[in-house]
């Protein structure tokens, strides 16, 4: 089995409809893990009740977040997008489109007009104690990180990574920037035949740790570990689905 196996799946499974595939068990999962590091109250069995019927089954106790529910189901339209523009140059505007996909229909009446959805942040943000590229700076800042990166020829799962963690410090939507940069991470190993991963909920410590340490400490070692360990476990539910 190889990546352009995984590949050529997802998308003959995804134009297909069928359900209990890989495609099917890959929306599944990689939604209810990026959202639920995200802090979403959806639950894993929800994620598929939202997947299978558009409708959650819940008891009668639980109050259940509309906007939660919203980007869980924003998600599958996104992971769909995602296979369907593989094609097409990672930049800018495919980034935004990605942005504008995840987060339609989530805000609140008093954050309309402040958070641009599918555009880059007016407002400064931060993650833990790292600063983030000031709004006047993103523009310039997206432009070299895409132009640094698409000047690689044959790109490695470390230049996805250093992608990523280079994406996560510039921090360029007010919203949404892990779950959007998990999903460039998942896009761009299969453009480049690499196996593709979703970083799994319960290793979230090792994912923000190894962040942290990369930003900070220029010490890889950690997230590129947590990476190649979320990509063990992807490429085992493939062979499940793909292999007699």
């Amino acid at each position: 089995m190889t990546v352009k196996d995984i590949k050529k799946a997802l998308i003959e499974q995804k134009n297909i409809g069928l359900k209990g595939n890989l495609y099917h068990k890959t929306q599944v999962n990689f939604a209810y893990n990026t959202n639920h590091m995200e802090g979403s109250t959806i639950t894993s069995d929800e994620t598929e009740s939202i997947y299978d019927t558009g409708t959650i089954l819940t008891n009668s106790e639980k109050v259940i977040n509309l906007k939660d529910a919203t980007e869980t189901k924003n998600h599958f339209t996104l992971f769909k997008y995602m296979l369907d523009t593989l094609e097409e140059p990672l930049n800018e505007e495919l980034i935004k489109k990605y942005h504008f996909i995840l987060k339609s229909g989530t805000l609140r009446d008093d954050e309309i007009g402040i958070i641009n959805i599918g555009e880059y942040k007016s407002l400064k943000n931060f993650v833990g104690n790292i600063t983030t590229s000031l709004p006047k700076n993103v523009d310039k800042d997206m432009n070299n990180l895409l132009s640094w990166y698409n000047k690689i020829n044959n790109k490695r799962i470390e230049d996805i990574i250093e992608f990523h963690v280079k994406f996560e410090k510039i921090h360029p939507f007010q919203d949404g920037n892990g779950r959007i940069g998990r999903m460039i991470m998942f896009r761009e190993c299969l453009v480049n035949d690499i196996m593709p991963f979703y970083i799994e909920e319960r290793n979230k410590p090792f994912y923000i740790r190894g962040i942290k340490e990369y930003q900070t400490n220029n010490e890889k070692g950690y997230l590129i570990d947590t990476c190649l360990n979320s990509q063990d476990n992807y490429e085992k539910l493939a062979k499940y689905f793909l292999e007699n």
